[in-house]
């Protein structure tokens, strides 16, 4: 059983409640078949979902904001097109840059931790082995099955750098693309970002679409932040469909004052 599917089947029995399902997920089976399992055949596309929900989550928020601001405002169609795109490039673009640097990042700060580890235990085995000793204490381990699993530690080095870094430093292997998170972000954005604007695009051929837009705008705007709301469960482990609900209201939120800043300064224009 794959280590996705069988956490998976984890987290369904938790939230159910479901025993017989939970013994299924950590029979010695399953866990043995999760241990020995290639993690790279099936973490490619999973661990980049936070990245596309995030993105265009961001993307269709910011731009339907940008639309209600400008109806509020009582500007025509072309400035909400103007406003938008350039919305979704400029700011699309900067929330693929900042994904892109904050992964690279945490990369780069993970490898300088891990060099470091490293070379003390290749300089000074004395102090690491003794931290090896420190942090099982504290788990609770004492006399021979602590100096046990010091030895057993200790003897591999890969396995004693990882250990120092996840216990001693708390940190876990990044396993992301910097420019394949980036790449993500930036598409989703994009992607989701563009449905508030698609009706004032038609406009161009429909014109009798122009009489209830911003209505035709609104009812695609909720639909997609419901559904990419309810996706972010995915991410959260939360009920979808509080997830969708959740996001809906921050959507609308964020819709209801653009458009109302937009109302009140529309002298200005």
């Amino acid at each position: 059983m794959a280590k996705s599917k069988r956490i998976t089947i984890a987290k369904k029995a938790f939230k159910n409640k479901n025993i017989e399902a939970t013994k299924k997920a950590h029979s010695k089976k399953a866990i043995s078949a999760d241990l020995h399992h290639d993690h790279d055949e099936h973490s490619g596309s999973g661990k980049y979902l936070g990245d596309a929900v995030y993105g265009a989550i961001d993307g269709i928020v910011t731009t339907f904001a940008i639309v209600s601001g400008v109806i509020g405002a009582e500007l025509s169609a072309n400035i909400i097109l103007i406003l938008g795109f350039a919305n979704l490039i400029a700011d699309g673009f900067s929330m693929a840059a900042g994904n892109y640097l904050s992964v690279k990042s945490d990369i780069e700060y993970q490898q300088l931790e891990y060099n470091r580890e490293k070379w003390e235990i290749e300089h000074h085995p004395e102090g690491e082995c003794e931290e090896i000793r420190q942090i099982y204490r504290a788990k609770g381990f004492k006399g021979k099955d602590l100096e046990k699993i010091v030895n057993v530690i200790t003897s591999n080095e890969e396995v004693w750098i990882q250990t120092m870094m996840l216990e001693e430093l708390g940190i876990t292997p990044e396993e992301k693309n910097p420019k394949i998170s980036a790449s993500i972000t930036f598409i989703s954005f994009l992607i989701c970002g563009f449905l508030p604007l698609l009706i004032f695009v038609l406009i161009g051929f429909f014109p009798s679409l122009q009489a209830n837009a911003f209505m035709y705008s609104c009812i695609i705007t909720g639909v997609t932040i419901f559904i990419v709301g309810s996706l972010r469960s995915i991410v959260i482990a939360k009920n979808w469909i509080v997830s969708g609900i959740e996001m809906l209201l921050v959507g609308g939120a964020a819709a209801t004052v653009a458009y109302y800043i937009g109302y009140f300064l529309k002298g200005l224009a």
